[in-house]
């Protein structure tokens, strides 16, 4: 099964990949995967573990290497850029982040800052207003001068998301962003998310939850075994066999009662009642 909607994609977006192969040392994880990233859209990828979904958002971000095909940014290989100039076109937020012992929260997100600093080009009262209001969006002001190790799980990915935030990209990638995080911080970051897309960033993430998926983005991209098995708008492509064909679970997809988005009602086993 795989869907297209044709009128949300663009005939020549600004991120695509086109029939990549792409996986880790001899393991391949996706053959001659192609996708295309609409523009001003927030898409969310979702599948099983282990079917692709980071792997893609790797090769998209130019942190592995297909080893046929290429990924497209701007019209060019994404392979012909230098690093630094993909980091101010491209924010990525990966799965899993080290800081350096000691540092800051203030001076962390700060580093989101330095793609666009040069020789010519030193700290600006631009670069700390970014600062700023970056801390300021994801709620961690009050920790800027404590140490980022000291901080909790999710304290510390707020942390990092301020980081990307900073870094003030058209383009966002974000894996797994709600990692750590309680319900209520999950929320206030897809919200953020949400605001920053409405703005005119296209961001891709990465997400487990599907209600969340199907609730803030407006392009889904479903994968299963490294392939794409249904992309589109998520009422569009969100139905009880898709979730089944993917997921290999059993449930009912009713209208979530806020927005009117698809939500997933999993069966599970069947109980007497309590």
């Amino acid at each position: 099964m795989t869907l297209h909607s044709p009128a949300s994609i663009s005939a020549s977006p600004r991120l695509a990949a086109s029939d990549i192969t792409i996986g880790y040392d001899r393991r391949v994880i996706s053959r001659e995967l192609s996708v295309e990233i609409p523009d001003g859209s927030f898409t969310v990828i979702v599948g099983p573990n282990a079917c692709g979904k980071s792997t893609l958002l790797r090769a998209l971000s130019k942190l592995i290497v297909p080893s046929a095909g290429q990924v497209v940014l701007d019209g060019r290989s994404i392979s012909s850029y230098k690093a630094r100039e993909v980091a101010r076109v491209l924010g990525l937020l990966p799965q899993t982040s080290l800081a350096p012992d000691g540092i800051t929260v203030a001076d962390l997100v700060a580093r989101g800052r330095h793609p666009h600093q040069g020789f010519m080009r030193q700290w600006s009262p631009a670069d700390e207003a970014a600062v700023i209001a970056a801390m300021d969006a994801t709620g961690v002001t009050e920790l800027s001068g404590r140490h980022v190790d000291e901080l909790s799980g999710g304290q510390r990915q707020r942390v990092w998301v301020a980081m990307v935030l900073a870094q003030q990209t058209p383009l966002m990638l974000l894996d797994e962003p709600t990692t750590f995080l309680d319900i209520a911080h999950q929320i206030e970051l897809m919200e953020l998310f949400t605001d920053l897309n409405e703005q005119g960033t296209t961001l891709v993430a990465v997400l487990h939850d599907l209600n969340q998926a199907a609730r803030y983005a407006t392009h889904l991209i479903a994968m299963k075994d490294g392939s794409v098995v249904a992309q589109g708008a998520p009422s569009e492509i969100v139905t009880a066999s898709l979730v089944e064909e993917v997921f290999g679970l059993r449930c009912v997809v009713v209208p979530d009662p806020v927005t009117g988005m698809p939500s997933v009602v999993p069966i599970g086993r069947e109980r007497a009642n309590r």
